[in-house]
């Protein structure tokens, strides 16, 4: 009946009754809403004693949302299924703040949705306080207050739609991109088919393969590092990695003349990032990077961030320059440590800062958790003054398609906003 009602578009949300009861997990889908919620009890209980077993008891069960001019065909469906004693309408959610819960017209329970799950995470939030680094943890709890919070937002400078690189796909010619991996690495799948999907040949190139001489960095126009967890990080974010090619006077060589050909580009992406951050002294252009170090929140950050792009020289961001967006995260060393106030100073306004962590407002921010590592100015992303080599903590790879989005404009198609960052680079090339 479910996997029908949503198959049909139907369902807008559900949720199983679990710990807590009908209760909680109503109030579980006004937290994830950020909405108020209007229950009334009167066509699920006889009278006032038993509302108490109705809102906490944890039997099977589940709560389904559906639009409200649907209401009638899916209690017909359910009646038409025998199940008709076994659903019932008991509320509906509202634009504000208020929680309430009514029986035959009578208030039971009123309270504010933000107070709720402040209530709700106050668990979590003195655990994180424990664990996390605590100002953190204060800031994500303290979040929960806001009243006007907008949630995910896009603003695009751009047509989400337009392909860029269909004239250049069209030719036949697809250039090729070395996607490099080593042991411990893990993004190479969704590299690669962002960058087939651009209109590049991409090929698989392991570290063991420029040591051994096996690959020549020469036949290709582009190379991209990729994410994950390159020898576990045990030497430093990336660091174990840029090793490997810093101490290897054959792949020295190689990486230092791929950099220098006025031809090719580059991008570094999460471990990626760390990297090539630790080659910069074979990387023209990248003296104003810094090296990356652990979260501020002490611990692996995997969610969804807002960011906005910025005016920069980077291949991959032309066009794109003030479009916010969200984002794919999943770093536990993303934080971008500088020299000093004056070194990063000098990055902020040398043009190479190339994405920026904000808030749900567009502010730039170092506030946890919209900032995820806690990088000064928000600085997410740098680039090199000639914007050849592009490198960044988040993940577009993971969001290029528009269904890999957790949430997504409606006029969004086949693909997410970020994948013009991949067709700028083929249009680059050209």
């Amino acid at each position: 009946m479910i996997q029908g009602l949503n198959s049909d578009g139907h369902i807008l949300s559900y949720h199983d009754r679990s710990d807590g009861g009908l209760l909680v997990s109503t109030l579980e889908m006004a937290f994830a809403g950020h909405c108020g919620l209007n229950l009334h009890l009167d066509g699920v209980a006889d009278n006032v004693s038993e509302l108490s077993a109705i809102l906490f008891n944890e039997e099977l069960g589940a709560v389904i949302q559906v639009r409200q001019d649907a209401t009638p065909l899916v209690l017909a469906q359910f009646s038409a299924a025998g199940l008709e004693d076994c659903v019932a309408v008991i509320g509906q959610p509202i634009n504000n703040d208020e929680v309430s819960i009514s029986f035959h017209g009578e208030p039971v329970f009123t309270g504010q949705r933000r107070l709720l799950q402040r209530q709700w995470a106050e668990t979590s939030y003195q655990i994180q306080r424990l664990r996390d680094n605590a100002e953190c943890a204060d800031q994500e709890f303290d979040a929960l207050l806001e009243e006007d919070n907008p949630g995910l937002t896009v603003k695009l400078g751009f047509d989400v739609n337009e392909d860029i690189a269909a004239p250049y796909i069209k030719t036949g010619v697809r250039p090729q991109v070395a996607v490099l991996r080593e042991q411990g690495v893990n993004g190479q799948v969704e590299m690669a088919a962002a960058f087939d999907r651009a209109g590049f040949n991409a090929i698989d190139v392991h570290m063991s393969d420029i040591l051994a001489g096996r690959v020549d960095l020469n036949d290709f126009k582009g190379m991209v590092a990729c994410g994950g967890f390159s020898y576990g990080d045990v030497l430093g974010a990336g660091e174990g990695w840029a090793k490997s090619a810093l101490f290897n006077s054959r792949a020295r060589d190689a990486f230092q003349g791929f950099f220098e050909r006025s031809d090719s580009f580059t991008l570094g992406v999460c471990n990626g990032c760390q990297m090539l951050s630790n080659l910069h002294e074979l990387i023209p252009g990248s003296e104003f990077w810094p090296h990356f170090v652990r979260n501020r929140s002490e611990q692996f950050e995997a969610r969804v961030a807002m960011v906005q792009v910025q005016e920069s020289a980077s291949i991959f961001l032309q066009g794109m320059a003030g479009s916010r967006m969200p984002i794919a995260i999943a770093h536990g060393e993303g934080h971008a440590e500088f020299r000093n106030d004056d070194a990063l100073l000098e990055a902020d306004v040398s043009g190479t800062v190339a994405l920026r962590f904000v808030d749900n407002h567009g502010k730039v921010t170092e506030t946890y958790p919209a900032n995820p590592n806690g990088s000064p100015r928000g600085i997410g992303g740098m680039t090199t003054l000639d914007g050849r080599v592009t490198i960044m903590m988040p993940h577009p790879e993971r969001v290029f398609r528009a269904v890999q989005n957790s949430w997504r404009p409606e006029d969004w198609n086949e693909d997410g906003a970020w994948m013009r960052m991949f067709r700028n680079a083929r249009a680059w090339v050209n």
